[in-house]
């Protein structure tokens, strides 16, 4: 099970400085995805990526164009959908043969919610 990072903008920011000047070692997953709140993963878990993200394990299209005919939308809205969830470590896209393919990155979700700070944290699986 590995962590998603949730820092502010500006932790992030002090974070790196750090790093660059020397201050501070980088962190272990400083390539992983970071949110800014729990909020911000929710908001893209809608419905309708959720269904899409389903449909991406459940029937391994192989490519995006078939992802499209899959799920009913269009090939450029999708692109950017798969855009987002792939910045966020949810959906990884492999190539092959010249042709991207969308694949689960994960498998579950685990978000732990602390609700008297922001200390919260998700892990997947």
């Amino acid at each position: 099970m590995s962590r998603i990072k949730i820092q502010t903008m500006r932790e992030l920011r002090n974070e790196m400085l750090h790093v660059a000047r020397g201050k501070k070692r980088a962190p272990r997953h400083a390539s992983a995805p970071s949110f800014e709140s729990v909020d911000v993963l929710l908001r893209l878990l809608t419905p309708q990526n959720r269904r899409l993200m389903a449909t991406i394990r459940d029937n391994r299209p192989a490519s995006i164009a078939e992802l499209a005919r899959m799920s009913g939308r269009a090939p450029s809205n999708l692109t950017r959908t798969l855009q987002k969830l792939e910045a966020a470590g949810l959906v990884r896209m492999e190539t092959f043969k010249n042709t991207k393919t969308p694949v689960p990155a994960v498998t579950k979700l685990q978000l732990k919610i602390d609700p008297f700070s922001q200390h919260d944290t998700i892990a997947t699986e």
